[in-house]
Formats: C-alpha cells, structure tokens, sequence
C-alpha cells in the first residue's frame, strides 16, 4: 500500500468513527504513519481527502456491476443490482458509514458526484431501458435513483443496528423496491 492509499484508509476509519468535523488532518496524518506535509503533498485540504475517498470508494462499487444483458429481464438485473449493492456495503461497514455520513454533504463537490453517477451508469442504464419498454415507471431517472439509494441506505443502517436481534430481509426489501418502481 503506498502512502496515498495509506493516507484514505486511515481517513476512512477516523471519519466514519468520529465524524467528518470531529476529525483534524493532523489526526488523518497520526493515523496513517505520516507527517502533515506528506498530507498536503496528496490532498490540499480535508474537503479534497473526502472527496478523493468518495470518489475511490464509488469507483469500488463500480466494479459490482455488469453490462446490461438483453438475454435476462430487467426485473432479474435489478435484483442482482440491488442485491450486490447491499453486499458491497455490509463487506465494507466503513464505507455505507462515509457515505451515509455524507450522502446530502456539501462537501462531496459536483465533479465527485458525477464521477459518482458514472460508476453507476449500468443502473441508469437498466432504468432507461426499463422506462422505454414500460417494466419501469416513467418517473425522472434522477427521482427513481433518489428512491432507490434512499432504500439502500435505509436497509443497511437497519442491518447496522447494534442492538437489533436478526437481520432484515432482504428478499422483503427487494420486493418492496422492485413493486415501487415497476410500471
């Protein structure tokens, strides 16, 4: 792990266990090993480290997904979509932490953001493609992604909660989803 990678895993985990405005760079710097030079050598500022995490954390998720595949329904696609989404989040607590964190924060700038949406292209995809041949409603994409991120951070944060005795489904939750947003 070179020290840039170094520099994001220790932001990773002090952000997401003390908070974004709870967590000075010199921390960051403790945490990783390195002096605060070396910080500001990769990352100017801490809204330019988060948005560095942000952007390296969506760009994991993007390698969940495939290419749309007209062989299997949409409904199909969704579904392992939707289902390896909450995966990627429940193998990496850390990272549905951050991004719950800062999901509405102005610090995640624009360009962070459309990096972010183009990591998902192949769900913006599958909902166009669902929208043209009516499977799925024809409300904005941009309305439909609301929804469907809003259901994601809303499943893990109830599969996070401490003291909860079993697990949500998720066979529940994905049926739930799918009857919102088919047409």
């Amino acid at each position: 792990m070179n020290r840039k990678e170094a520099i994001l895993e220790a932001a990773l985990r002090l952000l997401t266990k003390n908070g974004v405005h709870a967590t000075p760079m010199s921390a960051i710097a403790k945490e990783a090993g390195t002096g605060m030079g070396t910080i500001y050598n990769y990352f100017p500022n801490k809204d330019m480290l988060i948005n560095a995490l942000y952007v390296t954390i969506k760009n994991q998720e993007k390698t969940i997904f495939v290419a749309f595949n007209d062989q299997e329904s949409l409904r199909t696609q969704f579904e392992e979509y939707y289902v390896k989404t909450i995966q990627f989040f429940i193998e990496k607590p850390e990272y549905y932490k951050f991004i719950e964190q800062l999901q509405a924060s102005p610090i995640i700038t624009i360009e962070s953001k459309e990096k972010g949406i183009r990591a998902i292209s192949f769900v913006l995809e599958l909902i166009e493609i669902g929208k043209k041949r009516r499977v799925i409603k024809n409300i904005e994409t941009e309305e439909l992604m609301q929804f469907i991120g809003g259901t994601v951070i809303s499943y893990l944060r109830l599969y996070f909660q401490e003291d909860r005795k079993e697990k949500p489904s998720l066979t529940n939750q994905l049926k739930m989803v799918w009857d919102g947003l088919k047409g």
